[in-house]
């Protein structure tokens, strides 16, 4: 091939024209190529016995269950925090009182993980540290009554935590108040 410098001026810009189509049109053809290229496969479907269905509560049925624990907290002149978690322990809603101590809302967010995780009342669970210690060792879990589960066709599908009262007795009947009023 003969050398640019040798090359009239008119046959350097078209050989630098075909170059740089040659170059534009490989990127097209590139792009080109990408574009049309199949589209990823589908989500595969899977057996339905493969699956389960889980009951969660709804946002607004926490809510009327917070609100119903933190009402009779109130008409007894009692200053709590109110967790609900749902099946899974993740906190759907906190409500702290007025005047509520500082360490209620994390105590009630924890009674109510721990009523799920067993589906028992935490007043209950309290009791099994007797021959089970190390089961307070269990991350997020509280020992203290105050918890109670909510549950549908005898499954746990939720917890009620409530903390701040003088005795974990009045949180637990304040949660107690909770579960009641879902049903």
């Amino acid at each position: 091939m003969a050398s640019l410098k040798n090359m009239s001026r008119r046959a350097r810009i078209a050989t630098g024209g075909a170059v740089l189509a040659a170059v534009a049109a490989g990127t097209l053809g590139t792009v080109s190529a990408n574009a049309s290229a199949p589209a990823a496969a589908p989500a595969a479907n899977v057996k339905s016995a493969t699956t389960t269905t889980s009951t969660h509560l709804t946002a607004e049925a926490a809510n009327k269950a917070a609100l119903a624990a933190l009402h009779a907290a109130e008409k007894e002149n009692q200053k709590v925090s109110v967790a609900v978690v749902d099946r899974n322990g993740n906190t759907i809603l906190t409500l702290r009182g007025d005047g509520a101590g500082p360490q209620s809302y994390e105590s009630a967010e924890k009674k109510a993980y721990t009523a799920v995780s067993w589906n028992a009342p935490t007043s209950e669970l309290a009791k099994r540290l007797e021959s089970t210690p190390n089961l307070k060792d269990i991350p997020g879990t509280l020992f203290l009554a105050g918890g109670a589960p909510v549950t549908a066709k005898n499954a746990p599908i939720a917890g009620i935590g409530v903390a701040g009262a003088p005795s974990g007795d009045q949180d637990e009947k304040f949660a107690q108040a909770g579960v009641a009023a879902l049903r």
